[in-house]
């Protein structure tokens, strides 16, 4: 069923949660918006809420609840993940959804923001639970996304196989194949070189290019990274291939450490057959949130979502935190942050570099025409650093904190675009 804001008993339950919130109003003090203007970028433009029954292999049948909130599409279709978690709920894909639209209109990428996500634990199911799962939740949503709609992408919990069951069920749905439907796809059914390093590429150009405004290099730089999935485990390998010391990971298993640097290169080979980071050979062990108040020089959370708070915030002994995952810093652990002078990369910079392939591959997939990984990181690396330039100028010239100037490059572009188009009718 599609939600409208009038059928909801309370609106402000779909409006995403105080730091998304928090971000935008503090945006608009200082860009002096309208406070019209302002309501309206802080309520999802649409939300999409679906039960997904789906047959289990016992015969029994359950219901999954499942959500997809489009933010904002004044600069071009919806994009965004679909993450499977048992802990999804609508008001966090209603703030992620809105940090997509800020993610890429800091970009300068033509896309608005969108995110979805399915209650559910994957690794409960079975491959062929997950993949009636998907299918149906897919079914559901035909009418939803699209190439010039909405496109979803891998997030927590999804992978390269959901969007291929996605893709597929769409272009069934539709009558004939529709590559342009999803990103983050296998190479074979019009996937993009480079998408499996992309965020963690994005999160390493970030760094070196903070580094270098403070004179200093990646070569030596000891560094600490909270997850070892996808984004941290390409950002690990990303890191040590360019001579900076990982000291230490962590997943959920928990963390280990090596002030001398870890090999990343066994690690992530141990880890690939599914065994736990604690369980590497010969490594010394520590809590997961003693990782992110080691000593290091930067600390890259790529985890999950609220990781540093008001309890660590004073206890992280980093000098840079490049936010590789979304929302890793509460609000009142980002003021903490600031007032001790610590540098934050914000996410929706820090971590830009999935988006800003999931955009690379679209193109790909709409002009059919597929480039090698060198095209692909050489566009990447063009538009990370030139938003990060541009972060920086901003910052200097208001005197404000990279985070904030980020969010007044962002919203202001969406502001004047939505100023541009008008409101119909």
């Amino acid at each position: 069923m599609t939600v409208s804001l009038e059928q909801v008993p309370n609106p402000a339950y779909i409006c995403p949660d105080d730091m998304a919130c928090s971000n935008l109003d503090r945006a608009a003090q200082v860009l002096h918006l309208d406070p019209s203007i302002v309501a309206v970028l802080r309520v999802p433009k649409r939300v999409v809420t679906v039960s997904i029954p789906v047959r289990m292999d016992n015969g029994q049948i359950r219901v999954f609840a499942g959500h997809r909130v489009q933010h904002s599409n004044v600069l071009g279709p919806y994009k965004g993940g679909l993450r499977y978690r048992d802990d999804v709920t609508l008001r966090e894909v209603s703030a992620l959804a809105m940090l997509m639209t800020w993610k890429c209109a800091l970009l300068g990428i033509p896309y608005g923001g969108a995110k979805g996500g399915v209650a559910v634990d994957p690794r409960s199911l079975s491959l062929g639970e997950l993949e009636r799962l998907t299918r149906r939740f897919t079914s559901e949503l035909v009418r939803d996304i699209g190439p010039q709609l909405d496109i979803p992408a891998p997030d927590v919990g999804t992978s390269a196989r959901e969007m291929a069951w996605i893709m597929d069920t769409y272009s069934t749905s539709v009558g004939h194949a529709v590559p342009g439907v999803v990103t983050g796809k296998p190479l074979s059914i019009g996937g993009s070189r480079g998408r499996d390093m992309a965020t963690g590429m994005g999160a390493l150009i970030t760094t070196r290019e903070a580094l270098a405004t403070a004179n200093r290099q990646l070569a030596g730089t000891t560094i600490a990274i909270q997850g070892f999935g996808k984004v941290g485990r390409a950002a690990a390998e990303l890191f040590a291939r360019q001579g900076a010391r990982v000291v230490a990971v962590s997943d959920g298993s928990g963390g280990i450490y090596d002030p001398d640097g870890l090999n990343i290169e066994h690690l992530a080979d141990f880890v690939r057959d599914g065994s736990k980071v604690a369980h590497f050979p010969g490594a010394k062990l520590i809590p997961n949130a003693g990782l992110l108040t080691l000593a290091c020089d930067v600390l890259v959370p790529a985890a999950v979502e609220n990781q540093i708070t008001d309890k660590n915030a004073r206890l992280i002994q980093a000098k840079w935190v490049v936010e590789a995952a979304n929302a890793p810093t509460t609000l009142e652990a980002d003021r903490i942050l600031e007032e001790r002078g610590i540098i934050v990369l914000p996410d929706i910079l820090a971590n830009a570099g999935g988006v800003v392939v999931s955009y690379l591959e679209w193109v790909q997939g709409l002009s059919y025409l597929f480039w090698d990984e060198e095209k692909v990181n050489h566009e990447l690396e063009k538009l990370m650093v030139s938003a990060y330039a541009r972060v920086l100028q901003q910052a200097n010239h208001l005197h404000i904190p990279l985070r904030l100037a980020a969010y007044t490059l962002a919203v202001g572009r969406v502001v004047e675009a939505f100023s541009v188009r008008g409101l119909y009718p």
